[in-house]
């Protein structure tokens, strides 16, 4: 499986962007797919999970209200919308499936190469 996330860059604080993520070489139909990121000197940390079977949206509470991850219409394509933008949102974002809870730190795949996000002050 390959992760491929992209879309991440600098912005200013309370500014959006929007991350993609496509991953190949799998099928699954009701597999979570993740959103995690990591700031510098922090370990991996959960931010948004989508299920794969209905949509159904679940996000860590410091990002809820300004985040949503949603499904690209192609297979295996997931989004993250992301608002209101902080510095501490600060990090690389990666993409991943999730094992057992939408939340866990163990992930079915290897790691892509993430995605920067900076926001600036």
């Amino acid at each position: 499986v390959q992760l491929v996330e992209s879309g991440g860059g600098l912005v200013q604080a309370g500014g959006s962007l929007r991350l993609s993520c496509a991953a190949s070489g799998f099928t699954f139909s009701n597999l979570y797919m993740a959103w995690y990121r990591q700031a510098p000197g922090k370990e991996r940390e959960f931010v948004a999970a989508i299920r794969r079977g209905d949509g159904a949206t679940y996000s860590a509470d410091s990002v809820k209200g300004r985040f949503t991850m949603s499904r690209g219409n192609a297979k295996n394509t997931v989004y993250l919308q992301m608002n209101s933008l902080k510095p501490e949102d600060t990090a690389i974002y990666y993409c991943n499936a999730p094992i057992g809870p939408y939340s866990s730190s163990q992930t079915w795949w290897s790691w892509g190469q993430g995605t920067q996000v900076t926001v600036s002050s």
